[in-house]
């Protein structure tokens, strides 16, 4: 293979890592959202307190709380709150592909975990926008939602027992597997060919405990291209994580191949505080009513891929 398309490539998209971490900032800071708390005691007392530890043989798929109904905003309620101040605060990523991501034709964060962004704050406000963006990395994600920085996190967010013990989640609204992205020259067909040799994934995900698993050594960075341009120079063997997030690294580097099976099942939800029960029932309304009226699907055709499933089956808490 000749070396100087792919040095080329590299510097392609290693630019456009150091343009969208440049703008992270500027996103962050939008007028409107709420200052980040600075304590980091705060977040731990607040965890610590939050609700009775869910029990370790709970279902992560069948933890949220059914909606009462279509999705309305009822006096006294939190959906109400967020009407009266004007806009929803969103947690979101700006560097995934295909879910959460900055378009630097337009400058807009768009994907499918925004798309259920909208359609929360389109069902509070009656009409479309109102949303006030927070990019954060994965590991702001639960504490962002416990200092009250956000009101929601779409996230690319597993629903695990762990993070149930500090916050709720929305119904289930995408299924993805972990799996392993490799060069295209690697030989290696999954974490299991690793052993020993340096993974990449986020600080705050749930990837590096399996990476741990199969003896692998865990590189961690803030966001999932950082991950790609580690790869990209040959500082990491492999990236492991969703199959969701590796599918848009892997169009985002020709180089690069996805290998092994699926590892896991990771069942993404909206994260929402534990204060908020109201807001949870309202959400999952409103992704009842995606569900059925044909937004899902459209949504996973846009951004996901042509072959659309059917959306996840719901369960809810007994």
């Amino acid at each position: 293979m000749n070396a100087r398309p792919r040095l080329v490539k590299r510097s392609a998209v290693v630019l456009a890592a150091v343009l969208v971490m440049a703008v992270l900032a500027g996103c962050a800071a939008q007028p409107g959202a709420r200052p980040a708390a600075t304590a980091t005691a705060r977040v731990a007392a607040q965890a610590a307190v939050a609700a009775p530890a869910v029990a370790a043989t709970c279902n992560p798929e069948a933890a949220s709380l059914a909606p009462l109904g279509p999705p309305q905003v009822t006096a006294g309620s939190f959906m109400a709150k967020i009407r009266a101040r004007g806009y929803l605060i969103a947690g979101v990523d700006q560097s995934t592909y295909h879910f959460g991501y900055l378009n630097p034709l337009d400058g807009q964060i768009e994907g499918f975990d925004i798309d259920m962004i909208k359609a929360v704050a389109a069902a509070i406000f009656g009409r479309p926008g109102h949303v006030v963006y927070k990019a954060i990395s994965d590991a702001q994600r639960i504490p962002d939602i416990l200092n009250g920085t956000v009101d929601i996190v779409a996230h690319t967010m597993t629903i695990t027992c762990a993070r149930l013990q500090q916050v709720d989640f929305s119904s289930v609204y995408f299924e993805a597997h972990q799996r392993v992205l490799v060069l295209k020259s690697s030989t290696a067909d999954g974490l299991a060919d690793l052993s020993g040799q340096q993974v990449c994934a986020t600080s705050g995900s749930d990837s590096v405990a399996l990476i741990t698993h199969y003896h692998a050594i865990p590189v961690t960075v803030p966001y999932w291209t950082d991950c790609l341009v580690l790869l990209q120079q040959d500082q990491v063997a492999a990236i492991s994580t969703d199959d969701s997030i590796l599918d848009g690294l892997a169009a985002q580097d020709p180089f690069t191949k996805l290998v092994g099976p699926a590892l896991t099942q990771e069942p993404y939800g909206l994260a929402i505080s534990k204060q908020h029960q109201d807001f949870v029932r309202f959400v999952n309304a409103v992704l009842a009513k995606e569900r059925t009226d044909g937004a899902w699907a459209a949504s996973y055709f846009r951004w996901v891929s042509t072959r659309v499933p059917a959306p996840p089956a719901v369960e809810y808490a007994p």
